[in-house]
């Protein structure tokens, strides 16, 4: 069995010119131009009144034939590597998460085919946001193209210039010649609710202008591999192809920029996610005035705090974003902050899940003073942080979570109170346990003592023994009055 992975929804230069039908999986984004747009107001058929308690049917053939005009094909060729065919299992060009992958490999010829540097194609969405030709799409579905091309729904064609592309949010611009064309209508995202209906338009598997429909599953949602876009997580049918195409609400405005999907086959399979729409507004902004994304750089790594953890740090409820690990000489170091701080708000932004910070801390100005309230020790504290610019480079921050990840630990240092309490002198507190941590037996509560025969006195120095061990490591544990040894296998 293929073990679960989140695939790129669309597909970009990764189709052999030989096989039609394959297609890889990428990510997406985009953003929308300050321009006059169409009106796309839904007729009343279209439309939804949100009453509590109630379920209404929702009609989107008016939105469909108002916006779908402003929705476009993407097509893209480009040059394969040596690499790439690697990668695909012997079917150059294809991506191991493609299903005809699967059916190559098992029903195809047993030679491999040459891997030598050949053309490639793929496709992908997108939509107008301008009437004199800006259309925003994925990054990777124009990443690596060499020639780029547009379809209308009237069936005319375009070649488009890539204006920018930014892949860390995976939002691309793209521009063709033409005039007076139809444009979307662009909604706010914070105004979304679970539960909502929600429409998708987009070419999947080639098929253009599919509307797919259904409704917004969760908020906020974080995605590995993903440093900063709180995702809107939805049940629409989303498919290869769909990459970059519009994600409405029921009143035909455009809230997000379909962009993934999870899946243990690379189809759908009930989990897609949305890049909100003013995400990729502000990364477009940036993308046609510089050619290039500056954000902001905190310089921590945070994780989610749950029920758990939040009776651990003494919280009231669970929410805000816990700090697991601080780049050394980083803004966040320089400013005060701590491991084991829970931040809880961001220059006035409330942060209610981890996923609210990156967004954030990215949308704040390089050299700007922030306000970052934090609860440590119980209290409430307001640190001053001057905030750094994030460059790609930056990987310190992930490492700390990549370290946690290996243990499967949320811990923090023992406070005065507690050492006193359980006559322990050092050691780490167990907030959570999952992964390796748990399948070991690790639960919350146990005071972490030794690591390998190391004695523990803060998380920085668990962080380091981890980064330098090897597979198999021994904890030395206290629970309750016992202290034992504890196998783990690092993940």
């Amino acid at each position: 069995m293929k073990g679960q992975v989140f695939a790129r929804s669309a597909l970009a230069a990764a189709v052999l010119t030989a096989v039609t039908g394959g297609i890889v999986y990428s990510s997406a984004g985009a953003a929308v131009a300050q321009t006059t747009p169409v009106s796309l107001v839904a007729p009343s058929s279209s439309s939804v009144t949100h009453t509590p308690g109630l379920a209404t049917a929702t009609d989107f053939s008016g939105i469909v034939e108002k916006a779908g005009p402003a929705v476009v094909n993407i097509s893209v060729t480009g040059k394969s590597t040596a690499a790439d065919d690697d990668d695909s299992a012997g079917i150059p060009g294809l991506s191991p998460d493609d299903p005809m992958n699967e059916f190559f490999r098992r029903f195809g010829p047993q030679a491999q085919m040459p891997s030598k540097p050949h053309m490639t194609r793929g496709q992908g969405s997108g939509f107008i946001v301008s009437a004199d030709g800006l259309i925003l799409t994925n990054a990777h579905v124009v990443d690596g193209a060499t020639d780029v091309t547009v379809r209308l729904t009237d069936r005319r064609e375009f070649k488009a210039k890539v204006l920018g592309a930014d892949k860390q949010s995976d939002i691309a611009v793209i521009r063709i010649d033409a005039k007076d064309l139809p444009v979307v209508r662009i909604g706010n995202p914070g105004d979304a609710k679970v539960g909502e209906p929600v429409l998708a338009i987009g070419s999947p598997y080639g098929f253009d202008n599919t509307a797919t429909a259904g409704i917004i599953s969760a908020k906020s949602r974080s995605l590995p591999e993903d440093t900063y876009v709180p995702f809107i997580q939805t049940d629409v049918a989303v498919n290869p192809g769909n990459s970059g195409g519009p994600l409405f609400n029921a009143q035909g405005e455009v809230i997000g920029i379909n962009s993934q999907i999870y899946s243990r086959t690379g189809g759908y399979q009930g989990l897609s996610f949305a890049i909100p729409i003013d995400v990729a507004t502000k990364v477009q902004q940036q993308l046609v005035a510089h050619g290039h994304v500056t954000r902001g750089r905190l310089g921590v790594a945070v994780q989610e705090v749950n029920q758990a953890l939040a009776r651990s740090f003494g919280l009231e409820k669970a929410g805000g974003a816990l700090v697991s690990s601080v780049e050394k000489d980083s803004p966040a170091a320089k400013g005060g902050l701590q491991v084991g701080d829970v931040i809880t708000g961001f220059n006035g932004r409330a942060i209610e899940h981890s996923s609210d910070l990156p967004a954030a801390v990215a949308d704040a100005t390089p050299g700007s003073a922030a306000k970052v309230a934090v609860m440590r020790e119980k209290a409430e504290k307001t640190l001053s942080v001057t905030i750094g610019e994030w460059k790609v480079a930056q990987s310190d921050a992930k490492k700390g979570q990549s370290d946690q990840a290996k243990l499967g630990l949320a811990v923090r240092q023992l406070s005065p109170q507690e050492r006193a309490q359980s006559g322990i002198e050092s050691g780490l507190l167990v907030a959570s346990a999952n992964g390796p941590a748990a399948v070991a037996g690790i639960q919350a509560g146990d005071v972490i003592l030794a690591f390998n025969g190391v004695p523990l006195k803060d998380v920085d120095q668990l962080r380091k023994l981890v980064d330098g061990a090897g597979k198999n490591v021994a904890l030395l544990v206290q629970r309750d009055d016992s202290k034992i040894f504890i196998p783990l296998t690092l993940g």
